[in-house]
């Protein structure tokens, strides 16, 4: 009989898969717990004049505060407060408009306790997510959510590990929820992340980034190659736009057209540039986000796109060194 031995690499990889499918049941435990309790913790969160006060200790605070910065992202305004800091003051920044939400897996966190009837007197809706539902702050609250779990990942049962990625999901359920039901859109969201590439992509429009006025490489549709390599080439935008008398654009002349020229051995001196642009080009609009023009040259496998209004008149234009340089690629 053969004895397999399991290598540390191997005991490893075993070690962490029963970790992740010790935490996948916790979470599939909570589609049962999305109920009546869950509906009213929605209500009040959705009814909520003031802000949405976010407490926990430990590493249920460090969830909590992670919960409250996804409200705020997302069109519900919140913030965390340390419960054991909350007793020597910070309580003073929850207000009678407010909501609270605490997170506790034992429900009897006393730094919590300790609080709660302040939180009480105040007369705020309290939304508690516990592991126990006949805890005394599950008790207390005006909505429990119960966010219990068959066993921590931690294989001795005291890290907090599959009760903690529960309470997460739940209150990234919430939040999700809100966003929602306030018909939050992407550019609502991109308002609060402007510095970030996510708010480049939702904010910056083609008229943020196009080149305009002089700076467009552009020529008349009557035009030699000659003419428009030399624009091209004073531009440096890799193309050049093909107008007529009236400014409207009739093609466009790229470096793709150019090696076309090159291989069947045009003399670009005598040849007109209508034989080698390219007519029905695509063009952009001044308003669309600088990610929509990204995608629909990446669409089209072109590296430079013209911008025009509606009367068909070239108004910039924009190539794919203007999206990288604007860190929309």
């Amino acid at each position: 009989m053969t004895i397999k031995i399991q290598t540390e690499s191997e005991k490893l990889k075993t070690l962490g898969l029963a970790v992740i499918n010790t935490e996948i049941e916790a979470i599939s435990g909570l589609l049962n717990r999305i109920d009546d309790a869950f509906v009213r913790a929605c209500q009040y969160l959705l009814n909520c004049k003031g802000r949405i006060v976010v407490i926990g200790m430990g590493k249920s605070g460090h969830i909590g505060g992670k919960i409250a910065a996804t409200l705020a992202s997302t069109g519900s305004p919140a913030f965390f407060v340390h419960p054991g800091e909350a007793s020597h003051g910070d309580l003073g920044m929850i207000t009678a408009h407010d909501v609270v939400i605490a997170l506790s897996n034992s429900g009897e966190t006393s730094e919590i306790l300790t609080i709660l009837p302040l939180i009480k007197r105040l007369g705020v809706p309290l939304i508690v997510l516990t592991g126990k539902p006949n805890s005394t702050l599950a008790m207390c609250a005006d909505s429990h959510i119960d966010v219990s779990v068959d066993k921590e990942a931690c294989p001795l049962g005291l890290a907090p590990t599959s009760s903690t990625t529960a309470a997460l999901v739940m209150g990234d359920a919430l939040a999700i929820s809100l966003l929602e039901a306030k018909g939050f859109t992407a550019e609502d969201f991109a308002l609060s992340h402007p510095g970030g590439n996510l708010g480049r992509r939702l904010l910056l429009r083609v008229s943020d980034i196009m080149h305009t006025g002089d700076t467009i490489p552009k020529v008349a549709d009557g035009a030699l190659i000659s003419d428009a390599l030399v624009e091209m080439t004073n531009k440096g935008l890799g193309m050049t736009a093909v107008t007529d008398s009236r400014g409207q654009v009739v093609g466009i002349f790229t470096d793709g057209d150019l090696r076309r020229v090159i291989a069947q051995r045009v003399d670009v001196h005598t040849t007109k540039l209508a034989e080698f642009m390219t007519t029905h080009c695509k063009t952009g609009r001044s308003d669309m986000l600088a990610a929509e023009i990204l995608t629909l040259m990446q669409r089209h496998k072109i590296n430079a796109l013209l911008i025009t209004d509606d009367a068909q008149q070239l108004i910039g234009a924009v190539n794919m060194h203007d999206l990288l340089r604007a860190g929309v690629v």
